[in-house]
């Protein structure tokens, strides 16, 4: 059975100055250039309906409705992707299990749309994965998010390893700081030390000169000198 992509361009703003510049965008940047642009995709298989994707609060996301008929949007173009050899009751079965996997609150403009539930759908068909333009600037768009947050991620981490690294420096100065301290006083101390022991050393060297006996020849001349004044 063949399976086709249905693609729509985004015209569901609410305001027709917006919904014309977006349509005036894909003609530019699809037609003219051939880069893409914003689309909405839907694919069929088995059946007169398309099945896509989008946003609720509750239950699936995913949703179905006559195909190229999507009141929602301006329909584009529709483009083959080649045949599916499962049966209608495997296709049905695939899409129950879609039904269940992609749920309406996770929808996300750049990293869960109604394209990407394509990609997912044609590869479980078995068949070619959507044109790279229909889902470009969603995808670049993703990209550049990705690359913000890791840049964000990487910035945390080095401001957390540089309060790491200024905490262990502080640490290192700090027992340094209290070594050089302990080691300056020790110094004073065993300087203290010397200087009072040389003091006490000269002290009493000089207490015993001081108080030293006198010799005995002096002693014997002294008493003679008494002798000789009695006389």
């Amino acid at each position: 059975m063949e399976v086709i992509l249905h693609v729509y361009d985004v015209t569901n703003s609410g305001s027709d100055k917006a919904n014309n510049t977006i349509v005036n965008i894909n003609r530019f940047f699809k037609d003219g250039m051939g880069l893409g642009g914003i689309f909405h995709s839907a694919v069929q298989v088995y059946g007169p309906e398309e099945w896509s994707f989008g946003f609720c609060e509750e239950g699936s996301g995913v949703f179905s409705c006559p195909s190229t008929k999507n009141p929602m949007y301006a329909y584009r173009e529709s483009i083959s992707l080649g045949k599916t050899e499962f049966s209608r009751s495997t296709v049905n079965q695939i899409l129950r299990e879609l039904s269940r996997e992609w749920l309406g609150y996770r929808y996300d403009l750049l990293a869960k749309n109604c394209n990407h539930f394509c990609d997912d759908f044609c590869e479980r068909l078995g068949v070619l994965k959507l044109p790279g333009w229909v889902n470009r600037f969603a995808n670049a768009g993703d990209a550049a998010v990705e690359i913000a947050d890791n840049t964000v991620c990487r910035l945390r981490q080095a401001k957390t390893e540089i309060v790491s690294a200024t905490k262990v420096a502080y640490q290192f100065l700090a027992r340094a700081t209290a070594n050089s301290n302990l080691n300056a006083s020790d110094s004073r101390v065993n300087s203290n030390k010397r200087s009072h022991g040389g003091f006490q050393g000269t002290w009493f060297k000089n207490l015993n000169l001081l108080g030293a006996k006198p010799s005995s020849s002096s002693s014997e001349d002294t008493s003679q000198s008494r002798r000789k004044q009695r006389n």
